[in-house]
């Protein structure tokens, strides 16, 4: 900070500057910045990192520039000057497709004779303007981003430019520089072809390092290895300290994808969906169909195999798990008799404000999913099912998260739901 009357008057008219050229050019913003650092030459930003982190500070320095001007007997500022808008943000469509399961064969039992399926599912969202497919380095360990760069590829350019991808970076505990994030981005982009990221989210917190995580996001932004940045998996101090350090950078923080449905509404309950709302953070909901059963595919004589049979186990013996899909068969049923209970799911967390992203690794599994975009709950609807959801016991809870709850360095709390 400035010392003395003189300085401080030099600051003030400085930040007023900065604060104009914000709107107007990058060289005033540099000049500016200069002489607040006390010195007379002009030295061009090294790039748009730089350049973004100067017109951050600048920006945050603005709010006392007009009652200073005004004691310097300069004309205020313009009531309508506002602080640069953080660069970054990305459209997305209502409804997206998860590829977990695509390249997985621990979980989900991929199989390479798969892909021809998954190659129609890819397709036929394509083909319905719903080209948005989340996957992660760690899904299958490549192979679903090495996938879908081999489907993008083989489409039309016309076509391939409608596809967005968003990916995610492995929070090990190994990985502890803002370098492992744009190392690992690059790959990621290789696999998927090489083409910028749409979105680039840090896929989970670690017990460390998550502030160099976000240095590492912006310098993947800054570096035009990515078009976006998100994160997944965060609480919402987590997300309100991921917010203000890119935005320190100049940096939009554009999503934060959490396990959100009927059967997970924790992020409802304990205000993470509110807090991402106030930040203008989107959120993507995986896992909307709750690994499957909110889908009325399974029952007690027919469990899935692999991991999900134990939860399946405890579900079928709670009674609020089955009034829950009798309720939603009877919301189902009113929209037609063809309308199957998980275009419920994924409307239901349509209606609280989410970007569903629901896996799919059949045809038949993407087209029900799309069809959920024709037909939208009721209010009264959405409190049934609101009212049947909170009795449900059966689920995986928070507590039972491998995910670290909090950054043992600093102390906050990085996973809440």
């Amino acid at each position: 900070p400035p010392s003395g009357a003189r300085s401080r008057r030099r600051a003030a008219v400085v930040q007023g500057v900065i604060q104009v050229g914000l709107e107007a050019c990058e060289e005033v913003v540099v000049v500016a910045a200069a002489a607040l650092r006390g010195t007379d030459a002009y030295s061009p930003p090294s790039g748009r990192r730089e350049f973004l982190s100067t017109g951050a500070s600048a920006a945050a320095a603005a709010g006392a520039a007009a009652t200073a001007a005004a004691g310097l007997g300069l004309d205020p500022l313009p009531a309508s000057a506002a602080p640069a808008p953080l660069v970054g943000s990305i459209d997305l469509p209502p409804l997206g497709l998860g590829a977990w399961a695509w390249g997985d064969s621990v979980f989900w039992g991929y199989d390479k004779k798969q892909d021809g399926d998954l190659r129609e599912v890819f397709d036929a969202a394509v083909s319905s303007d719903l080209a948005f497919f989340d996957t992660a380095e760690l899904y299958g360990l490549g192979r679903s981003e090495t996938l879908l760069g081999e489907f993008r590829s083989a489409l039309p350019p016309a076509s391939a430019e409608r596809v967005q991808i968003a990916s995610k970076f492995a929070a090990l505990p190994f990985r502890t520089k803002a370098s492992d994030v744009v190392k690992a981005c690059r790959e990621s982009a290789k696999r998927l072809g090489g083409a910028p990221i749409d979105l680039y989210q840090v896929h989970f917190p670690n017990a460390w390092s998550n502030a160099e995580y976000w240095d590492g996001l912006a310098s993947a932004y800054e570096e035009g290895l990515v078009k976006a940045v998100g994160v997944s998996n965060y609480g919402a101090d987590a997300t309100r300290a991921a917010h203000a350090a890119l935005a320190e950078r100049g940096i939009k923080l554009a999503t934060n994808q959490i396990q959100l449905s009927l059967l997970y509404r924790h992020p409802i309950d304990n205000g993470l969906l509110d807090a991402c709302r106030d930040l203008d953070v989107k959120v993507l909901s995986y896992s909307p169909l709750a690994l499957g059963f909110l889908t009325g595919k399974y029952g007690a004589d027919d469990p899935p195999k692999g991991p999900r049979k134990k939860i399946a186990e405890q579900l079928f013996a709670d009674d609020g798990y089955s009034s829950l899909l009798a309720t939603m068969r009877e919301v189902a049923a009113g929209r037609g008799d063809d309308v199957p209970v998980s275009q419920v799911a994924l409307n239901w967390a349509r209606a609280k404000g989410t970007i569903p992203i629901p896996g799919a690794r059949t045809l038949k599994q993407a087209k029900q999913n799309i069809g959920s975009l024709s037909w939208d709950l009721a209010e009264g609807e959405v409190r049934a099912l609101d009212e049947a959801s909170s009795r449900v016991t059966g689920f995986i809870t928070p507590d039972k998260s491998p995910f670290p709850k909090k950054d043992i360095n600093t102390g906050l709390v990085m996973f809440d739901s």
